[in-house]
This record gives C-alpha cells, structure tokens and sequence, in this order.
C-alpha cells in the first residue's frame, strides 16, 4: 500500500507584485516539495482586503501570481493551486475560529501593531481578526508542515495554540500543524533598507520577478553596502548587514557559500560585486518572467487550474469544516 504523503500549505497575498524575498524565501522552497508532499498553494486574496485594494487591479494581480506559481516551477499536476476566496469553507472556519481565538492573543500579534501603525484611517476589525482565518486556511487541510519566514511564525504558533484549545475541548479534529522555516535564503532584506525585510511598499530597494534585466541591474548598482571605506565583499551581518545581504541573495541564486564569494570577489570591491549579483538575480528570473508572460497572455489555461484548484481544495476544506459543525453542535444541512 502507498504510504500516504504529509500535507504543506502555504499562501501569499496578492497585495503587490511577487518579489525576490518571496522567491528565495517561500516560493523556490515550494516547488521542490512536490514529490515528497502532497501541497497546497493559494493566492490569499481574503487577507488582502484588510487593507483598501483597487478592484481590477486585485484581480489582475490575482491571475498574474497564479501565473508566477506556475512560472517558478509549482506544476498544477502536483500542486493544488487555487484562490482562497474560490473556497468559502475559509471564511466559515474563520468565524468558527474567531469565537475560540482570545481577544489577548490578536491584539498580542507583531503584525496587527505593524498595519495599525502603517494604516491608522483604516483600523477595520479584519486587521485584528485575520490571524484567526489565517489559522482556518491552515487547519482545514490538516497540514503536517506550514513553510513560513521568521515574521510569520508567531502566526502558527498561535493556529497551534487554537488548534489544540478546539481539541482539548471536541476530541483530535484538527492536525497541529509544524511550521517549516527554510534554512538558507529565509529572510532576504531590502536593497535600500537592509535593516528591514525587503518589502513591495519600498519599491526602490525591492526586486520584483516581472521586473526587465535593466530594472533588476540598476536597483543592484544602487545597493546600500557599508558606510566604512573598506569596500571589501567580507560576510559580517552585524557591521555589514547591507553586503551581508547581497551575498545572502548571491548563495541562494548560485549556490555558493559565503567562503567561497569571499574568494570569488577578493581585492575587487563593490563596484563589481553589486552588478555580479544582480547579473546572476537576472538571470534566474529570466526564464520565470517569459513564462508567466506566455501564462498571463492564456487566461482559458490559468482559469481551468484556479477552477481545478478550488474544485479538489473544497472537497478537503468542507470535510474538515462538516466536522467542526458537527462537533460545535450545528444542525447539519
């Protein structure tokens, strides 16, 4: 009999174009897992609207992430890929969650702080609830292991601690799920800013995959390195975070370590390092950005897999969410 894989889920708003960190971080991750994982991937575009999005403009973006999926390597014959608004069992599960979720726990959440700060006019309930649908996107497909960065751990942490609370009250509904941090490439930080998470809202310091060769070669010219004169490719996060960073991005895309890029770029300096490493970005992204090109160009295709998609993720999604009905003491439909 065939052993039955261990399930991984993951999603990423559509909020704003894909990027560099979201590659190197989540995405290049994801589709090496496909053989050994049964995966679940999906455009999270629930989240998105706790901040005001431009209709068209969420639905544009929407299709063209699909299509980046796709173009980075997540076989939809593999993969189940699909809009997390296509399954309403999300939402269900949400409010379900929201009632066994403490009011102490969210308004404990690093990123609620964060986007409160950043969006002061629109401190809206969703913002501070949203951990509680991010813990049903997980929860209903009983994954083993959810693939996060370091910033969102505090998140499956707390699925964890609501999953176990329902459990301890209902019996073993829910699998508590393991979150999977990648060990290289997990945190990439803003070109301009290498103190901060590279981020869409700092475009300047920020590559996006759609981004053209003289785009990507130019925002890495204009790389901060170091405010010393020593202008020697050395790896020291702490005096150096700004060239510790580029030389993180030039491992994860070359695979090389950083003993050997300190060999490689002996007595060269800044001045050929930076366009070395955003050479080698271009060059990875290259067949990516004509990819989802040729995808976004055949809408009838990316519609048949986010249908596909939606299709086999709600007969897994409603069979956990029958349960949680059941066992809440819904009278069943």
């Amino acid at each position: 009999m065939e052993e039955k894989k261990k399930v991984m889920l993951s999603g990423i708003q559509p909020s704003g174009d894909l990027h560099l960190g979201n590659y190197l971080g989540a995405i290049k991750n994801w589709a090496a897992r496909a053989e050994e994982f049964d995966c679940y991937y999906f455009m999270a575009d629930l989240h998105t609207i706790t901040v005001r999005q431009e209709p068209a403009e969420l639905r544009r973006r929407t299709l063209q992430q699909l299509a980046q999926y796709i173009a980075c390597g997540l076989d939809p014959e593999k993969n189940t890929l699909f809009v997390q608004s296509h399954v309403p069992a999300h939402a269900q599960l949400g409010w379900v969650l929201e009632c066994y979720t403490m009011f102490g726990e969210l308004s404990r959440m690093t990123q609620f702080k964060d986007k409160s700060a950043k969006h002061q006019d629109n401190i809206n309930a969703g913002l501070f609830t949203y951990p509680s649908l991010m813990a049903a996107d997980i929860l209903l497909y009983k994954p083993d292991l959810v693939p996060v960065g370091e910033d969102q751990k505090q998140h499956v942490e707390l699925t964890r601690k609501v999953a176990e609370r329902f459990n301890n009250l209902y019996g073993e509904v829910f699998t508590v799920p393991e979150p999977y941090i990648p060990k290289a490439g997990a945190r990439i930080y803003g070109l301009t800013t290498p103190g901060d998470k590279m981020s869409k809202s700092v475009p300047e310091g920020c590559v996006f995959l759609m981004d053209k060769p003289e785009v990507i070669a130019k925002k890495f010219k204009r790389a901060v390195t170091d405010s010393d004169r020593e202008n020697c490719v050395r790896y020291d996060k702490a005096n150096k975070p700004g060239v510790a960073n580029l030389m993180d991005i030039y491992a994860a895309v070359t695979g090389k370590t950083h003993e050997e890029i300190e060999k490689e770029f002996e007595g060269q300096g800044y001045g050929v390092f930076k366009p070395a490493v955003g050479e080698a970005v271009i060059e990875t992204f290259r067949p990516i950005r004509e990819e989802a090109e040729r995808l976004i160009a055949d809408k009838s295709y990316l519609e048949s897999v986010y249908r596909d998609g939606a299709a086999k993720a709600s007969r897994v999604a409603n069979k956990t969410l029958a349960k949680v009905y059941k066992k809440v003491g819904f009278l069943q439909p």
